[in-house]
């Protein structure tokens, strides 16, 4: 089924212009504005909640802000009810993959002005910035980024005779393939890692999926995505990561903590786990960019995250915007990106987070960071995910041309058939 993005009546676009310059009820006329934001669950702490709440309150009399927690489980459910009149929100954070699926209800205001005029959009991240894009108009404002990068042991480094990190993907293996051996593994790398397959593929100028006269089609049979899995196949063969489970299964930050592998790709934030596990890695744990094809630029990555939406209907869209260019500038964002380790939703503020090694390899890669496919059928596509056993079929022997067939004409047949 064909998806349009159809222009907002007069009526709603009259009721928008209205609401912006504080002409309808609640607008702050007579009183306190009431704002309510939607936040999401450990995306900012209390303090930094607090912090926030108490200097916009100072600096904007006239508004009240009412931040509550949401849990992300049924999150997509809550946030539609908001979009269909039934909940109330002013302000949402989202996830940055999410945008479209909420953009296809035409219940999102429009914010490309206020990006370009206002927020800097120029110098967005574009895994943030690029889904929240629809149709050349901006529906989700980047807040900010985490991707993955490659969280190494250093003393294994040491031991192993790695003196300089690498900087290429040639650079990359040589150095894994010393690192592994001697009851060592090189690097942990599962078999459906989709993430990381999905960065090699875009550094060899391919898609997972691409669209073209309405429809979308499945593209991992293309030669560029087969190279970015063989790529995935050579690196992975250097440990002894399960060839048909994730990440997850087990929590590669728990078999990194038994101290004898080099490597894994992950967000910084595992760390935390690694060190309850084993307290004693606490110094021997660090921290590089994933490695580009040359050394001019680092390999390209799936950046999480998330971006901030106004719905339509809000009678407060003075006050939202109001908060959401106070959560988009720099004041605040080198506020969230140091407390959170976070990297911070523009280019120009990279420099923020210098000092803490892991949200500043993030930031490096972020540069080259990318998003899932633009459609709101994605959430789909992850639920049944072909692409994780076509991983684990080219990894166990299966011809990757085939397999890759297979698993395009799947993901085609999901993102293209009526829901």
């Amino acid at each position: 089924m064909k998806k349009r993005f159809l222009a907002m009546p007069t009526a709603v676009l009259a009721t928008l212009a209205l609401t912006a310059c504080g002409q309808l009820p609640g607008s702050g006329d007579g009183g306190s504005e009431k704002v309510t934001v939607w936040l999401m669950k450990g995306s900012a702490s209390d303090d930094f909640i607090d912090r926030f709440t108490k200097s916009f309150e100072k600096q904007h009399e006239d508004i009240d802000l009412d931040i509550r927690i949401q849990e992300w489980t049924g999150i997509v459910d809550k946030v539609n009810g908001v979009l269909d009149g039934k909940e109330t929100a002013d302000v949402i954070e989202v996830g940055n993959t999410q945008v479209a699926q909420y953009a296809e209800t035409n219940g999102l205001s429009e914010l490309t002005l206020e990006g370009l005029r206002d927020w800097g959009a120029k110098d967005w991240l574009k895994g943030l910035a690029e889904p929240g894009s629809i149709n050349g108009a901006q529906y989700g404002v980047p807040w900010y980024a985490a991707n993955r990068v490659v969280i190494y042991n250093k003393q294994l480094f040491r031991d192993a005779g790695v003196t300089r990190l690498p900087k290429t993907r040639d650079e990359w293996i040589a150095a894994t393939e010393k690192l592994d051996g001697d009851g060592r593994q090189g690097i942990y790398l599962p078999g459906q890692n989709w993430y990381v397959l999905a960065g090699f593929v875009w550094d060899e100028g391919g898609e997972l999926a691409v669209e073209g006269g309405g429809q979308w089609n499945g593209a991992l049979d293309t030669p560029q995505a087969l190279r970015g899995m063989k790529f995935y196949q050579e690196l992975q063969a250097l440990g002894q990561g399960p060839k048909d489970a994730d990440e997850e299964t087990p929590p590669q930050a728990e078999v990194f903590a038994r101290g004898q592998v080099a490597q894994i790709i992950g967000p910084p934030g595992q760390v935390s786990q690694i060190l309850a596990a084993a307290p004693a890695l606490r110094d021997k744990i660090g921290f590089f960019p994933i490695p580009g094809k040359t050394a001019a630029k680092p390999g390209a990555v799936f950046t999480g995250g998330s971006d901030l939406i106004i719905p339509a209907a809000t009678e407060h869209r003075r006050a939202a915007i109001e908060v959401v260019t106070e959560l988009v500038g720099e004041h605040w964002q080198t506020e969230l990106a140091r407390e959170m380790s976070y990297v911070p939703n523009k280019t120009t503020l990279a420099h923020v987070v210098e000092g803490n090694a892991g949200a500043a390899a993030m930031a490096v890669g972020a540069a080259q960071g990318r998003a899932t496919p633009k459609t709101g059928r994605w959430a789909e596509v992850e639920a049944k995910n072909p692409i994780k056993p076509y991983m684990t079929a080219v990894l166990l022997g299966e011809d990757p041309r085939t397999a890759a067939r297979r698993a395009s004409a799947t993901l085609t047949k999901v993102l293209s058939s009526d829901r």
